[in-house]
């Protein structure tokens, strides 16, 4: 019975032990390559981010994003250096808007209830576009308060390339603490498994250890 049990013990240590390493460095390494922060630095986003607001990122690829998505894209040549807007428009899309009036995609009124006071104008000219593909076309919230695609309308359509994209506002916080509970559970897998794996050398070594007979004392001698 005890032979079975450590047999059992010295398995359980050698399958928890790798695969609780193997989970917690991978999980550091998604920490590390998968997200970041930044910090707001202009007013363009408002009321949704404010300047000196700290965000979470998500690293993504500009193939990734969809319309809605605040995005830090590369701005190197228009802004000279990185930026935060949220996409509007797509490879493909139609984008448009009357002077004054809502802003249209593909015909379609876009519902904007994050955009600053309701205007989403912010007194900028009329415009109407297609989006190229593999570019994005990218607006800020405070609408008054964004040199955005609006204003680059002869480059491009006013779009950014969608390869620039760094990174993605990550609303949901909670999804970026996975990687730290999968790092817990990872310790704790190989840290148990070390637990068991000398418990069964420890229990190993007394079963091999020799008997040792007993000593006899020897009789006294007679008087």
């Amino acid at each position: 019975m005890a032979e079975a049990a450590g047999r059992r013990r010295r398995i359980a240590a050698w399958v928890l032990g790798p695969v609780g390493l193997l989970l917690a460095v991978g999980a550091v390494v998604t920490a590390r390559t998968g997200y970041t922060t930044g910090t707001v630095s202009s007013a363009a986003m408002e009321p949704t981010y404010s300047p000196g607001e700290r965000l979470l990122f998500e690293r993504v690829g500009g193939d990734e994003v969809r319309r809605g998505d605040v995005v830090l894209i590369d701005g190197q040549n228009r802004y000279g250096g990185l930026v935060l807007e949220r996409v509007i428009g797509t490879g493909g899309d139609h984008v448009a808007e009357r002077s004054g009036g809502p802003v249209t995609v593909n015909g379609k009124e876009l519902s904007e209830p994050y955009v600053k006071g309701g205007d989403p104008s912010g007194g900028a000219p009329a415009f109407d576009v297609t989006v190229p593909e593999g570019r994005l076309f990218l607006l800020g919230d405070h609408r008054a308060d964004s040199m955005d695609s609006r204003w680059f309308l002869r480059e491009q359509s006013g779009t950014l390339p969608a390869a620039g994209v760094r990174a993605r506002v990550l609303e949901d916080r909670g999804s970026a603490l996975l990687p730290a509970l999968a790092a817990l559970l990872g310790l704790t897998l190989a840290i148990t498994g070390l637990v068991l794996g000398i418990t069964a050398r420890v229990a190993r070594l007394r079963e091999r250890r020799p008997a040792v007979p007993p000593v006899w004392g020897t009789a006294p001698p007679a008087s």
